[in-house]
């Protein structure tokens, strides 16, 4: 008899063999999806026999794994501050980091309305709305596959957001703007589950990965009624990033770091 535990130990040490960066979370989230449970689910369980169709759909799911497909469109579903979202290889998978747009938008006063630009899977909208549902917020992405994504998040979830097909700005009114745009350098090089499978339209943002952000400030810069301007930055962006803001008009620009303190968030403010 192969129990659970056995049969995690080994999923552990296969991924761990592919380069995998984090073997045993990876193959605790995959068995629990397959036994509709929760990794603590999987302690109370550990020396339960693994019957012949759970070894069957578990391997099936490493072997997707084992090709660097990441966790989240394997499951096809990202847990988000409050929310689980729908995320599918048309959207990028959303990352901690980006919880501090939702921060930032968490300051901004009753009624105001909040664009989230770049808003792939609807993550930064749909978490804001569903924390403020006083903002009035609307998502807005150059992909019709995102916003088809974000669309059906918004359904799903029963959260009033707007979201539209545009480049950027063009033809949305916003008093905030939220941004997690492609900052990646084009010639950049990216985890192996990033590069194979997440939309390089929106990782990659130029020679140095700022020709979205570097247009989108331009578009803001000369709407003074946009008080605040927050951008998900790649870690070594931050001078940049905050030298655009303030020739843009941004007189209080803050730096926000991430756990790991690289600055990772920039916020404007006039």
């Amino acid at each position: 008899m192969t129990t659970l535990r056995e049969e995690l130990a080994g999923a552990v040490a296969s991924l761990t063999e592919v380069g995998c960066d984090t073997p045993r979370l990876d193959s605790e989230l995959l068995l629990a999806h397959v036994l509709h449970t929760d990794r603590a689910g999987l302690i109370l369980r550990a020396d339960e026999e693994a019957d012949g169709e759970t070894r069957t759909r578990y391997l099936a799911l490493l072997t997707r794994r084992a090709k660097r497909e990441p966790v989240a469109y394997i499951l096809g579903y990202k847990d988000f501050r409050r929310l689980k979202l729908a995320v599918d290889p048309r959207v990028l998978i959303p990352r901690p980091e980006t919880e501090f747009l939702v921060e930032a938008g968490l300051t901004l006063p009753a009624g105001v309305r909040v664009a989230d630009v770049g808003t792939g899977s609807g993550a930064v909208a749909l978490a804001l709305k569903d924390e403020r549902p006083d903002l009035d917020v609307v998502g807005v992405d150059v992909s019709a596959g995102a916003v088809s994504v974000a669309r059906h998040n918004a359904s799903r979830l029963k959260l009033d957001v707007e979201f539209v097909q545009g480049d950027l700005l063009e033809g949305v009114t916003a008093d905030a703007v939220l941004a997690n745009l492609p900052y990646v350098a084009d010639a950049d090089l990216v985890a192996p589950d990033v590069a194979i499978y997440e939309p390089h339209l929106a990782l990659l943002g130029g020679p140095d990965g700022l020709d979205l952000v570097r247009k989108l400030v331009a578009q803001v810069g000369v709407r003074p009624e946009i008080r605040l301007l927050a951008l998900e930055i790649g870690y070594t962006q931050a001078d940049a990033v905050a030298a655009l803001l303030a020739d843009a008009g941004f007189t209080d620009v803050e730096r926000v770091p991430d756990l790991a303190d690289y600055e990772r968030v920039i916020i404007g403010r006039r």
